[in-house]
């Protein structure tokens, strides 16, 4: 295998030409990540550079402070780990025929997998469009395929695309649906267009539907962990030292030694440990709560130009690009710094957070409890104690390995020193991991939105443990 001066590889089974790197950026988690010419054209475009204006973990920072990082480091680093893992496959199995084209293509889904996020990232497709479109299914990976069209079709990319080996469209389809899915979804048909059945393994990198274990979530463990503070044990470098492609029921899956069983659950523990420690942490949980009030208050009176000049609502931005691209976190300041009668609500909120006059916490559970039982509740506790029952809010939390109730590694396959073409299942005797014994855990949380003194919120806790018990063996506020 060939190397130009910074590091992009090239394949000898392959007939695509030497590139020279054009650019190398400093990474604080992987030092030194030299990007394909073509990688750094699409960096350069206003929608990528949007990016730069959205934060990696929302409202986290407002309890960790140094998490203020962006979506757009993330999406290089995503970017670079792919590149990583393909190499490795490659040099340990020429016979898959990887070529530059998929490599080149892996690469770039990965770059541009995030495109999609709104303001304060999960917090916008998560809390406010649910709250502003309601029965409307709609995730950032659509917005993201929708905006990559966006920036090649405005960028004028595709012949640049050509230049640099691409075969259009079928290389864009792939692109897609490495991002969003597949294209075809008809039961007992191979689902893909971009690439064939015998390449199925490419479509676990990004976004690994399968099971999980992908490069997004190990870019993310890196990096949120290091920007908060916190340990991570898992070790992607290993893994991918380890990576082989077996066939698993007619399609080729990524692999990994038997050996690694531990290393991945210490992947998913990972996860869940960033979830209940940060992403899903009770502070950040309420004042992701008060943006996502403040930013449904101001929809209706926040107009931003889109194609043809056409004004749309952030709740509208999500189905005109060219109005997406547009709107980031920089709408916090734009409510916070307006001196709008119409804004005046969503400003007093966005006001409290900054000077952390905050949503109060009164109760929680592990019990279910319905949206109706809870309403029903909020009517009754209100009337006694004279308060406004729509002032309480109800958040369902929920923490898993990233499969619901179901273990992930029941969906990975290993393979054994002995015979590292043979795949197959660990059964739970072999795994020395201590396993939780549920892999999801939910709980209610229930928040006031107004000042009111201790003991009322005494009083509202004490009302909800009367109305909903917490089982005997269940921890007080763990969460």
């Amino acid at each position: 295998m060939l190397a130009c001066e910074l590091g992009v590889m090239v394949f000898p089974s392959t007939q695509c030409c030497l590139e020279s790197c054009s650019k190398v950026f400093n990474d604080p988690i992987y030092g030194l990540v030299p990007m394909h010419p073509l990688l750094v054209r699409i960096i350069d475009t206003p929608q990528f550079q949007r990016l730069r204006y959205i934060k990696q973990l929302g409202g986290v920072c407002y309890v960790y402070p140094g998490a203020s990082h962006t979506r757009f480091e993330h999406s290089i680093g995503v970017s670079h780990l792919a590149e990583k893992l393909v190499q490795e496959l490659n040099e340990r199995q020429p016979e898959l025929q990887i070529t530059c084209r998929d490599m080149l293509c892996v690469q770039i889904a990965g770059l541009c997998h995030d495109l999609g996020h709104g303001p304060f990232s999960h917090l916008f497709d998560k809390m406010f469009i649910p709250k502003v479109s309601r029965g409307r299914k709609w995730k950032h990976e659509d917005a993201s395929v929708a905006m990559f069209d966006h920036l090649v079709d405005q960028n004028e990319l595709k012949n640049l695309m050509e230049q640099h080996g691409l075969v259009l469209p079928e290389d864009l389809d792939f692109i897609r649906e490495q991002i969003a899915g597949p294209i075809d979804k008809t039961p007992g048909k191979w689902p893909y267009e971009g690439r064939p059945v015998e390449k199925s393994f490419l479509y676990e990198i990004i976004a690994n539907k399968r099971n999980g274990v992908d490069v997004d979530k190990w870019d993310y463990f890196a990096r949120d962990s290091y920007y908060l503070g916190l340990q991570s044990n898992f070790d992607h470098v290993r893994y991918i030292n380890f990576a082989r492609v077996c066939e698993v029921d007619g399609e080729s899956q990524i692999c990994t030694r038997d050996k690694e069983v531990d290393n991945l659950y210490d992947m998913f523990h990972t996860r869940f440990s960033l979830h209940r420690r940060a992403y899903q942490h009770r502070v950040v949980n309420l004042i992701e709560l008060m943006i996502a009030d403040a930013l449904v208050k101001a929809n209706e009176h926040i107009k931003i130009e889109g194609s043809g000049g056409e004004m749309f609502r952030m709740s509208e931005a999500i189905d005109d690009m060219e109005a997406y691209s547009k709107l980031t976190d920089h709408v916090f300041e734009q409510i916070l710094h307006s001196s709008s009668p119409e804004l005046a609500e969503a400003r007093q909120i966005l006001e409290n957070i900054t000077c952390r006059r905050l949503y109060k916490f009164v109760a929680d559970s592990r019990r279910e409890v319905s949206q109706v039982q809870f309403e029903d509740w909020a009517r009754e506790v209100a009337r006694r104690m004279n308060l406004d029952a729509n002032d309480f809010v109800r958040s369902v939390i929920r923490i898993d390995y990233g499969m619901k109730e179901d273990d992930p590694i029941d969906q990975m396959r290993f393979y054994s020193k002995k015979d590292p073409t043979k795949a197959f299942k660990i059964s739970k005797n072999q795994v020395f991991f201590l396993k939780p014994k549920s892999f999801s855990q939910h709980q209610i949380r229930i928040y006031y939105k107004k000042e009111t003194d201790e003991e009322t919120i005494k009083a509202i806790n004490d009302d909800w443990s009367r109305n909903f018990p917490k089982p005997q063996d269940e921890p007080q506020n763990e969460c």
